[in-house]
């Protein structure tokens, strides 16, 4: 068993937060390999893992992150066919629709689960919570240093979208995904993210070098 959870283990890519300078505040944290970067974003490879993940339809992220959060925290904290209280882990990582603000649809949001609880995590209670697997992709990535809400999201969004336009880079459009790894109480530097999933071929504008 031991063996089979380091061979998870390192399939998955959970492990020690010490890893990544920018994830202090939990024990594990999603790793990831760097494939490339430049002075507006980089390039990972993440492996395929599993998330413990609620849905919410409505029209910005700020009325979704409170009900879902809690959703997902109760699932850690027993809220599960095991009854089990699981460590947090970073990032949380919310799945963001780019529509018209005054148009409702459906954002995500999830937790990662622990290295321990990838092979076989329990199943949530709550009808509204699910186990989601993704798969191995590359992402673009940028990040910033503000709390995160729908104006620094769309904000750097939009930056990490133009300048991929400009390196002819392709991604998927319509979504992209938000990535925060710091607790809501005031810190001297915080540190949020977006992605783009990569699309075919990995481009890093030399010219932003």
């Amino acid at each position: 068993l031991v063996g089979l959870l380091l061979v998870l283990t390192a399939e998955a890519r959970v492990g020690d937060s010490s890893q990544l300078e920018f994830c202090s505040e939990t024990e594990q944290c999603l790793l990831f390999d760097l494939i490339c970067k430049n002075s507006v974003y980089e390039v990972r490879h993440y492996d395929s893992v599993k998330w413990v993940t609620t849905n919410y339809t409505t029209f910005s992220m700020e009325f979704m992150m409170v009900p879902a959060f809690w959703k997902l925290y109760k699932y850690i904290t027993g809220e599960n066919e095991a009854s089990q209280n699981i460590p947090m882990t970073a990032p949380v990582l919310m799945g963001m629709p780019e529509k018209s603000i005054f148009r409702m649809d459906v954002f995500t949001m999830s937790f990662l689960l622990p290295a321990e609880y990838q092979l076989d995590p329990p199943k949530p209670t709550n009808d509204d919570v699910y186990i989601q697997e993704t798969p191995a992709m590359n992402v673009y990535v940028i990040d910033y240093d503000a709390y995160m809400n729908s104006w620094s999201d769309s904000k750097y969004a939009n930056k990490l979208s133009k300048a991929l336009d400009s390196a002819k880079a392709q991604y998927r459009k319509g979504s992209h995904f938000a990535a925060g790894y710091d607790s809501p109480k005031p810190k001297k530097k915080r540190h949020c993210e977006v992605w783009y999933v990569v699309e075919g071929d990995p481009v890093c504008d030399p010219a932003l070098q």
